[in-house]
């Protein structure tokens, strides 16, 4: 039997995306209000992530088309196809814009962690951030530039990893965890560690990404473990935040406002340097996410308006990065404190995922365009079980939010 060697892939620019300000936030709020209560909605979004961008990239590689360029195919009639397609760009776009307008944000709370003084000039720094941002996608190649910032976000999370071990927390309440409860209050906070993880711009970025590095069929089964293996990863870091947080945190009665309290996670390990070493992989964390997001819009508006392998295409994608930079630049500027504003983002992707799982399994049901590729009942039961529960997360958040639901 041939051992090959595993090779990175664009499934660890998936977890380098997930693991950003919002993951930071949602698990050090759960895991500092809730204890180990909702590690759960982390082991399922795991599981789902890597089970939903497994299709995506099945998708992309089978028929050799973007998701969005797949997802409009199969729609008959012209004007239900714009209609379809509108319809999408308008609900990616919002949910990126708030998570942009996050990851922004959290870059922001990463710088203030080395010099509060950067406080006064919020504005200034915000608008630097997205500049950069811009810049790095519109006007040069990312790649050295991902790979950094790939670098200092895993920095950041070996040192959660480090502090995971050190405050030694309660294996038995962790396991105990995985059992699915939402103790009072929780809700939003469940939705919000879903939404952390299953970022739908993911898919997007995913399958395009996943086109580019295997040009032929013949790499699926590649990429796939690539995907399981990097997003397998990327959970268990996730998880590991929540426990350190909920470890040290939980039951202190403190509130998490901004960086430097969040750094307090990381004083038995660095002492005095939690919050410049916190503060150097935040801002990391924030700007890898800011780039993504941005990146995967253009995508999903080159792949509808302006089709690949043509000249013309480059404009819709450059429209589709500068809107989602610009409107999350305007939300960042807002007098809200950035820790809401990551949390309302994770909340309205916890919102937006039902849909394109919908939009994902009727994919991988189709013949047409996948051949012997389709799923086969494991994984429509799998895609079936997905859909039911983000739904009905979905449908609870809405009916408590109108007062329907106590």
């Amino acid at each position: 039997m041939k051992i090959t060697r595993y090779r990175p892939g664009p499934g660890i620019m998936v977890s380098a995306a997930f693991i950003g300000p919002g993951t930071v936030t949602a698990c050090t709020l759960a895991g500092a209000n809730f204890g180990f209560a909702l590690i759960w909605a982390l082991v399922f979004a795991t599981v789902t992530t890597i089970i939903l961008q497994s299709v995506a990239v099945r998708v992309a590689l089978v028929s050799r088309l973007g998701l969005a360029e797949a997802m409009m195919q199969t729609i008959s009639s012209p004007p239900l196809r714009w209609m379809a397609a509108l319809l999408l760009i308008a609900a990616l776009a919002l949910g990126n814009a708030a998570y942009e307008a996050g990851n922004i944000s959290g870059a922001v709370l990463g710088l203030e962690a080395f010099s509060a003084e950067l406080a006064g000039s919020r504005a200034l720094v915000i608008c630097g951030i997205a500049l950069l941002a811009g810049a790095l996608i519109l006007l040069s190649k990312p790649s050295w530039v991902e790979r950094i910032l790939i670098a200092m976000v895993l920095l950041m999370c070996l040192s959660f990893l480090a502090t995971f071990l050190i405050t030694k927390p309660d294996f038995g309440a962790i396991f105990s965890g995985v059992i699915p409860s939402i103790p009072e209050g929780g809700l939003l906070t469940a939705i919000a560690l879903i939404g952390t993880t299953i970022v739908p711009y993911n898919l997007f970025l995913h399958a395009a990404s996943a086109r580019e590095r295997w040009t032929e069929e013949s790499g699926l089964a590649e990429a796939q473990t690539d995907s399981a293996i990097s997003i397998g990863l990327g959970g268990l870091i996730s998880i590991t935040i929540l426990s350190t947080a909920a470890a040290s945190l939980f039951g202190s009665n403190r509130e998490i406002t901004s960086a430097v309290d969040m750094a307090e996670q990381l004083n038995p390990l660095f002492g005095s340097f939690a919050s410049a070493t916190l503060g150097a992989g935040f801002s990391a964390a924030g700007l890898t996410s800011a780039i993504t997001a941005p990146l995967a819009t253009g995508y999903i508006v080159q792949e509808i308006f302006g089709g690949r392998g043509k000249q013309s295409s480059r404009m819709p994608f450059k429209i589709g990065v500068i809107l989602v930079i610009l409107s999350g630049t305007f939300g960042a500027l807002l007098n809200y404190k950035p820790v809401e504003i990551i949390f309302v983002a994770q909340i309205a992707n916890g919102l937006l995922l039902p849909v394109i799982a919908f939009f994902l399994i009727k994919l991988a049901n189709d013949s047409a365009l996948l051949g012997h590729h389709v799923n086969g009942w494991r994984g429509n039961v799998a895609g079936a079980a997905i859909l039911l529960v983000t739904s009905l997360l979905g449908i609870r958040l809405i009916a408590r939010a109108l007062g329907w639901w106590p």
